[in-house]
């Protein structure tokens, strides 16, 4: 990037979610002039909290749970007594049973049998003996730590409903990523003889969340960065990013205005990758239209459920491993927050199911889905139907980055062009990065590119999801010029992303 002094610097930032709101908070310490452009009416991204006749849900449910303190300290600066420290109870339904998860070994021994028990136990320690040689893909990955039967129990369905794709053809970066730190011993030791040493984050048993949902904390953000000169605008979809010269000149956004034209110095993207590519113009090269073309997406919706009772279920969600059943987690707002419901007699419930743009259930209209969501939390035995009084669909696209065959090396490809030839734009968060992560990764990735921008120059794709190994990595001698920031992926790790 070219040495510009603050007064000289213009950054524009695609995305109002939970990097691009953080991109825009680091740099208005240093006084560096930005605008955020959302393409959305809402700010949050996936972290959004939708209002529904007062009763409020999120996209997903997000746990607000860090080892990082810089976000800590943001997410305390942003709500202050508004954040909520909250237990947390989730489990699997199967076999139309409730299993604790995390596991709980009484729970599971008398749920599953005595036999299926030992079943699993052998299992387990076939795998001990003789693991799997090859860690390729999820199967194996999970089959490794918690030996195949456990696997086919309580892994196989539920993920196949979240990707809708064999489990073989997911790659195990994403297992190690988001189960990262637990096997079948660590998940029992957890439950037997528990420590107050720091947990994986699968065995957290409370976690932070705003009072009226994760929404709260971005409109808030959003609202205290406009007061502070910041604009957040929203319906600004950008349609065209024009470069020259190895740098982006400006970004068009189409939205309710027509177009608009914004010129910057710097830009931070978090839209999504393949959207990115193929809004550049000049086109770049074919290959690297196509390995952004390549990139697949998970779509979400959630179908919310107003239920005429008081208590449904103790769950914060509840994962449906049932395979008659397309739903895949269950969500009880309510035990998130009081906040989130506004009768108190009442319960929201979010059955969240997992889909392609375009396909059956994205395609089905609002009515058919409600349907579908009666009939199958009544086959599930948790509410009668005469009970379920209103309800409503929110459709999300591209919720989820997919981790399927070749992905990394797509990536790789547009990464090594976007580095060298558009010098000046930098890509951060969940799909800006098309890396499966949490919110804070996110937002970590998005104040490392602000700090680039005041003049550091760290390898944002170095981040770590999470920063459990970060006085290993203070040992690890830099590779090169660029920097590698306090919380970094090993090194084979980075080679492969």
């Amino acid at each position: 990037m070219r040495a510009r002094s603050a007064t000289q610097r213009q950054v524009v930032i695609i995305g109002g979610g939970p990097a691009g709101l953080t991109a825009a908070l680091e740099l208005s310490k240093h006084d560096i002039p930005a605008v955020v452009l959302e393409a959305d009416k809402q700010v949050g991204g996936i972290a959004r909290t939708v209002n529904y006749k007062g009763y409020l849900f999120d996209i997903g449910g997000h746990r607000f749970f860090t080892k990082w303190e810089e976000v800590n300290r943001m997410w305390r600066e942003i709500l202050g007594d508004k954040f909520l420290t909250r237990p947390r109870l989730s489990r699997i339904y199967y076999r139309k049973k409730f299993f604790l998860y995390p596991l709980v070994a009484k729970n599971a021994l008398f749920g599953l049998g005595l036999i299926e028990t030992v079943r699993i136990l052998a299992s387990y320690l076939r795998a001990c003996i003789s693991p799997s040689s090859k860690e390729d893909n999820f199967e194996q990955w999970v089959s490794n730590r918690f030996g195949k039967r456990l696997y086919e129990i309580f892994f196989k369905t539920y993920t196949e409903k979240v990707w809708g794709i064999p489990c073989t053809s997911i790659s195990a970066v994403w297992a190690a990523q988001r189960i990262r730190g637990l096997s079948l011993m660590t998940a029992v030791r957890n439950a037997l003889l528990p420590d107050k040493k720091p947990k994986a984050k699968t065995l957290i048993d409370q976690f932070q969340y705003p009072e009226r949902g994760p929404g709260q904390m971005w409109e808030n953000l959003a609202e205290q960065l406009g007061h502070a000169g910041y604009p957040v605008l929203m319906e600004r979809p950008v349609v065209r990013i024009h470069h020259s010269g190895g740098e982006v000149t400006r970004l068009v956004t189409r939205g309710r205005d027509g177009e608009e034209s914004f010129a910057g110095t710097d830009f931070i993207s978090s839209m999504p990758i393949r959207e990115l590519i193929n809004a550049l113009e000049p086109q770049p090269p074919q290959a690297i239209l196509e390995a952004a073309n390549r990139l697949r997406y998970r779509d979400f919706l959630i179908v919310s459920l107003i239920v005429n009772r008081k208590d449904v279920a103790p769950d914060n969600w509840i994962y449906v491993h049932e395979p008659g059943v397309k739903v895949g987690r269950i969500q009880n707002f309510k035990n998130w927050s009081a906040a989130m419901v506004p009768d108190p007699n009442k319960t929201c419930l979010g059955m969240e199911y997992f889909v392609f743009e375009n396909d059956e259930l994205w395609s089905s209209s609002d009515e058919q889905l409600l349907e579908l969501a009666r009939r199958e939390i009544a086959q599930l035995g948790l509410v009668r139907p005469e009970e379920i009084e209103d309800g409503t669909v929110v459709r999300m696209k591209k919720a989820y980055p997919m981790y399927d065959d070749g992905w990394d090396a797509q990536v790789k490809i547009i990464r090594d062009y976007i580095e060298s030839n558009l010098r000046n734009l930098q890509m951060v968060g969940r799909n800006g990065m098309h890396k499966y992560n949490n919110q804070d990764h996110s937002m970590i990735t998005a104040m490392y590119a602000a700090r680039n921008i005041l003049g550091a120059n760290y390898d944002l794709w170095a981040i770590n999801t999470e920063p459990d190994y970060h006085e290993e990595h203070q040992k690890e001698p830099a590779r090169g010029p660029v920097a590698r920031p306090a919380y970094a992926e090993p090194a084979r790790i980075i080679e492969t992303a």
